[in-house]
């Protein structure tokens, strides 16, 4: 065999190595592919985060019903059915002296409210309607009826803090802010999915690698032996090899174990049962383009949780403060008008009416409390003034997080791009030192480096997709704005409420 007859073999046997350079989207069968946008679709329906996300939104909704039912008039029933004494009480008589009298006697009552808060003074106003029936057992074992057919009754604090006003100011930023957490932990929903979905596409792709490097090793060792015997290679190039095919070995096996472990993630994260296996499907498309800072600023100021969370503690605050001056001093209003009736018989009482009219102004001022409430005042404000600071630096750490979220993602496009032509020319690189190789004008040293230069290459192509997810994604958690459709990211809150 001629030199020239030797160089072709070597030559086509080279080639046949080319089919298992790795290509993007290698599919395996008997696996279920699964693309990103179904992955985080199915992520939102049935995992756990977003369990967790609707649960706290109900509990959010529930708590703001209750808030606006406690502004409408409450009607309730209020009864004794009996009550029953048999007992001796004290007694005094007109000489002064006491005496201990028997009763035995069964009382029953009832009565019908209606109460309404005054919103605009933070007081009460009720409509009473009661009848109390006194039935003595012993003795002269007569009877009595009491009626008080309609009483109107206000309670009114004059200095206090007007709790209904605050909950009217609150409660609305509060329930705000838990529906835009809501949208914004779905959209961390689909922030962990992505790194799932690309962990396992990563690992997928390193078995692939793995798989192939252990194959072309396992080839170029045989090919090298050949060398060998023809002395065109080292002895120490021979050992070269078959050392890269034993390091390529327990790659594969390391990358295997990797692979079930992301895939065992990513089912548990989506609640997948049974066992088949996932086979992510590379993104062959990229969402967005170029973002302005001032235009993400806005739409997350205007949608985003923050915004309200910022709204609410100032709100806190202020009422804090405002309850403790109202602490400083007591004056209640206390009034109430309507018609009583007492007879012997059900009928009677209620037709021999009379005028009930009490009024009631109860002040509780501290002549000397040693500066306690004042100190409680002072308090207040020391802590508002806290919170103000706090809020301002949240803010300010807000905006500048949202910032550089926007120029890594307006840079990430380029990255990605510059990524993808590195990983082209990395293979191509590689397919070319292997034909380099066999006709002996390159080291094990350059190939190696090649194969470990492809290697990282097409790893970090798939890093900087998933970064471009990522980081897309996180700002559409932050505002709240589907960038692709140009519109905000909403939800029919009552309707979710109602399905579950």
């Amino acid at each position: 065999m001629n030199r020239k007859t030797m160089k072709q073999i070597l030559l086509a046997w080279g080639m046949s190595l080319l089919p298992l350079l790795p290509q993007a989207g290698t599919a395996q069968t008997a696996r279920r592919s699964i693309t990103l946008d179904e992955a985080i679709l199915l992520a939102r329906v049935q995992s756990v985060d977003a369990a967790v996300a609707l649960n706290k939104l109900k509990t959010a909704y529930w708590e703001y019903r209750t808030f606006q039912a406690n502004l409408l008039p409450e009607i309730s029933f209020t009864a004794t059915l009996p009550s029953y004494n048999k007992k001796y009480n004290s007694y005094q008589q007109d000489n002064g002296a006491y005496t201990y009298v028997r009763n035995d006697y069964m009382n029953l009552s009832g009565s019908i409210s209606i109460d309404q808060s005054i919103w605009l003074t933070g007081g009460t106003l009720s409509l009473t309607t009661s009848l109390d029936y006194l039935s003595q057992l012993s003795g002269n074992k007569s009877r009595q009826f009491m009626s008080v057919p309609v009483a109107l009754t206000l309670n009114q604090p004059i200095f206090s803090v007007n709790n209904v006003k605050w909950n009217r100011r609150i409660e609305p930023v509060r329930y705000e802010e838990a529906k835009a957490a809501f949208l914004s932990a779905t959209e961390n929903v689909t922030l962990n999915t992505i790194n799932h979905f690309f962990n396992l596409l990563l690992a997928r792709e390193r078995v692939n690698i793995s798989s192939q490097n252990l194959e072309n090793a396992r080839k170029l060792y045989e090919v090298a032996k050949v060398k060998r015997r023809m002395g065109k290679i080292s002895e120490n190039d021979l050992l070269q090899l078959q050392l890269n095919m034993l390091n390529a070995e327990s790659a594969l096996t390391d990358n295997e174990s990797s692979l079930k472990n992301a895939m065992f993630t990513l089912r548990s994260f989506l609640a997948l049962e049974g066992q088949e296996e996932l086979d992510p499907v590379l993104p062959d498309s990229i969402p967005g383009g170029l973002l302005n800072y001032q235009d993400v600023l806005e739409k997350a100021l205007a949608n985003n949780s923050f915004a309200r969370n910022i709204r609410r503690r100032q709100l806190e605050a202020d009422y804090e403060v405002a309850k403790a001056r109202g602490n400083l001093r007591e004056i209640t209003l206390f009034a109430q008008v309507g018609y009583t009736g007492t007879d012997h018989s059900f009928r009677s009482s209620y037709q021999h009416l009379k005028d009930n009219q009490v009024v009631e102004v109860g002040i509780r001022i501290p002549l000397l409390d040693w500066g306690k409430r004042r100190g409680q005042v002072r308090v207040a404000e020391s802590n508002r003034q806290v919170t103000e600071s706090k809020l301002r630096q949240e803010t300010m750490d807000f905006n500048q997080n949202l910032f550089i979220l926007t120029e890594q993602f307006n840079n990430q496009k380029r990255q990605l791009k510059i990524a993808g032509e590195a990983d082209r020319i990395a293979r191509k690189r590689y397919h070319t030192n292997v034909e380099t190789f066999m006709v002996g004008q390159i080291s094990t040293l350059d190939l190696n480096d090649a194969q470990v230069s492809k290697d990282e290459a097409r790893q970090k192509h798939i890093n900087e997709l998933f970064y471009y997810w990522y980081y897309y994604y996180q700002l559409r958690s932050l505002t709240l704005w589907d960038f692709d459709r140009n519109t905000g990211i909403d939800a029919d809150f009552e309707e979710i409420i109602r399905r579950e």
